[in-house]
């Protein structure tokens, strides 16, 4: 019986595992894919690329959660090609790092 109970406990857990990707990857669908492309490979003239892109690939979790939280204007934007600003997102924080997740594992495959 108590076997049973773990194995139980593992496979609910990597249920969830697997929702906080999907979710990342939903919540990116639907709030970013408009300008950074449904593959995350950029728009032209409106945002950049994020698969592939370093700052993503090699960055801490943090910063881009706080981009992504914050946006990019002005001075502080890195792409200064792209003439529109980064919004500031309206997510939760677990959202963001939801999106993160999804942004630096999956949309990298």
């Amino acid at each position: 019986m108590r076997n049973i109970i773990w194995l139980v406990a593992l496979i609910v857990s990597f249920a969830f595992a697997g929702t906080a990707l999907a979710d990342g990857a939903a919540t990116f669908k639907a709030k970013c894919a408009a300008c950074h492309g449904p593959k995350g490979e950029g728009m032209k003239g409106m945002a950049p690329a994020q698969k592939g892109n370093k700052f993503i690939t090699e960055g801490k979790p943090e910063d881009i959660k706080k981009i992504i939280l914050e946006g990019r204007a002005g001075a502080a934007k890195k792409y200064k090609e792209f003439p529109i600003d980064m919004p500031k997102s309206g997510l939760s924080d677990a959202d963001a790092a939801d999106v993160v997740k999804f942004l630096q594992g999956d949309l990298q495959k």
